[in-house]
């Protein structure tokens, strides 16, 4: 696909949004209370930023789900990845953690900062340093962006899940990169406004991942298979 598909995702993105603006930033609000207050604390703080936050974040791609159905987005879609398989759960959890591992190694090399430690502080980082961390994370999670959707929505298997997000991110690099390059320009402006400008950035970001899943693999609203 051409490079500007990527801006026809979060056209796409603005749209399902609309359907629940309300829904979505609790959402957005409850996954960041959830890295925030629990970050710094050993051992709950990795289990909140590694394994709740990623899966409490499927809501977003949940909510997205119903907004697509012509239904509405509601906070409930929170919990909804909690109903699903074991092995799917596990899946998002492991697509996250290896970006997350991924940011890390970024972070060490640049700065020498272990992100893997709670309460790692990035506050005396040059902002160049810290640009280019969170350049790492959403560079590192898009050959990944399409394994939640494959697990949850399509119900396949980790392995085959992982296989055909990579896939489908090495057949359309470009747009992909346009992607990222949106989804890192909304993360700074977030990131710019005290945090406050996440609780947009989130929602968009994850709808417009939905909204490339369902172009790239030719799906009709809904996540049905034309």
């Amino acid at each position: 696909m051409p490079v500007g598909r990527a801006l026809a995702w979060f056209g796409e993105a603005v749209r399902l949004w609309k359907r629940g603006p309300i829904a979505f930033s609790v959402m957005a609000a409850i996954v960041l209370a959830t890295s925030i207050f629990l970050g710094p604390v050993p051992i709950a703080g990795l289990i909140a930023s590694n394994v709740v936050a990623p899966l409490l974040a499927c809501g977003f791609l949940y909510g997205s789900l119903a907004a697509d159905r012509d239904d509405r987005p509601r906070p409930t879609h929170l919990v909804a990845v909690f109903t699903a398989p074991l092995s799917a759960q596990a899946a998002v959890v492991a697509a996250g953690l290896i970006a997350t591992l991924l940011e890390s190694a970024v972070a060490w090399s640049l700065a020498g900062i272990n992100l893997l430690v709670p309460g790692a502080d990035m506050s005396q980082l040059s902002p160049s340093a810290v640009v280019a961390i969170y350049a790492g994370d959403v560079l590192a999670s898009l050959p990944l962006t399409f394994v939640p959707m494959a697990v949850l929505f399509d119900g396949e298997r980790p392995g085959t899940a992982f296989a055909s997000s990579l896939r489908a991110f090495a057949m359309n690099l470009r747009p992909m990169l346009g992607l990222a390059a949106y989804s890192f320009a909304l993360v700074l402006v977030g990131l710019a406004t005290m945090g406050v400008g996440l609780v947009l950035a989130l929602p968009w970001i994850a709808a417009a991942s939905y909204a490339a899943w369902k172009d790239i693999f030719g799906l009709a609203p809904g996540g049905e298979v034309t």
